[in-house]
């Protein structure tokens, strides 16, 4: 019978290279995220989310599912660590982003007190658009909470703390924005009147259900290949989906054109500062997915581009 050769591994802090801890007769077949386990038994504090375990200091992270003896490392291993800082689940992340947008604008839509001046408390607008303009803000991110709860599929569990304050700072920061100019008593209608404010609008909804279709044919992707299998996604029978014939983000696609038409729609600076903001990060993020997929499967369509068909 052949023995099993147990490995040693050593955890060094990524910064000072001071061991932290010595971990002796490692299983070979152990994964990371077993090795994690371990680790957190020496640091209570430091439970695996919170913990960016490399090969090298400034190397790529390893995954929790990486195994031990398949990483390129001796019987001797050294692996080095980096706290993430406290850890806050998705669920949690995406209730903390979008209710604070839900919450705010409607104070604005419904003049709370020390917002305007005192006479126009608790009036509303004779504008129509400014009450379509709420339902719109209002459904798109209840549309974001029902995603995050019942719909999204998550890769990693957690998010940092301090990532999560930024990205609340900026939501609702400009969700108060928007909301400011678009329920100001001043506020005038967009300058083609009714069929401006109907188009946008047909283009708006148009563009939310596209890219709640989007995010259930890619859930659905992760839920019939599991978590271990790799294929990228294909149009389905629904035709909103059909956009993954041109580009591989299309969710980013809808989400862009979603609120380019609220901006058409309200006619106003902050709304369109703040989509032109969302396109440049949401094109950073599809140009990172588009090549990941383009490296990853070689019979990837050549025609797809990142989040604008043909162009970007």
């Amino acid at each position: 019978m052949s023995r099993t050769t147990f490995f040693e591994v050593e955890v060094l802090d990524g910064r000072t290279r001071q061991q932290l801890c010595f971990l002796d007769k490692v299983e070979p077949h152990a994964t990371i995220g077993e090795i994690k386990s371990l680790f957190h038994k020496s640091y209570q504090q430091l439970y695996p989310a919170r913990q960016d375990l490399k090969l090298d200091p400034k190397g790529k992270s390893l995954r929790d599912d990486d195994v031990l003896q398949n990483l390129p490392v001796g019987t001797t291993a050294t692996i080095y660590f980096k706290d993430l800082g406290p850890q806050v689940g998705w669920t949690m992340v995406f209730l903390a982003e979008y209710l604070g947008p839900l919450f705010i604008y409607l104070l604005f839509y419904f003049r709370a007190p020390y917002i305007y001046s005192h006479q126009d408390v608790f009036t509303s607008s004779p504008y129509s658009v400014v009450t379509l303009a709420c339902a719109c803000h209002t459904c798109h991110y209840i549309k974001r909470l029902i995603e995050a709860i019942f719909v999204h599929r998550f890769s990693h569990g957690t998010m940092p703390l301090r990532t999560i304050v930024r990205n609340c700072v900026y939501y609702w920061a400009f969700s108060a924005w928007l909301a400011f100019y678009i329920n100001h008593p001043l506020y005038t209608p967009p300058s083609y009147g009714d069929m401006q404010v109907n188009y946008a609008l047909a283009i708006f909804v148009l563009c939310e259900l596209g890219n709640f279709s989007i995010h259930v044919a890619l859930n659905n992707l992760k839920a019939e290949g599991g978590p271990k299998c790799r294929r990228f996604p294909h149009p389905t029978k629904n035709p909103f989906t059909w956009l993954f014939f041109f580009v591989s983000c299309p969710n980013y696609t809808y989400e862009v054109g979603a609120w380019a038409s609220f901006s058409v729609m309200t006619q106003c600076l902050p709304v369109a500062l703040f989509t032109f903001l969302a396109f440049i990060q949401m094109t950073i993020w599809a140009k990172g997915k588009h090549k990941t997929y383009s490296r990853e499967f070689k019979d990837y369509p050549q025609l797809r581009m990142p989040i604008i068909p043909l162009l970007l």
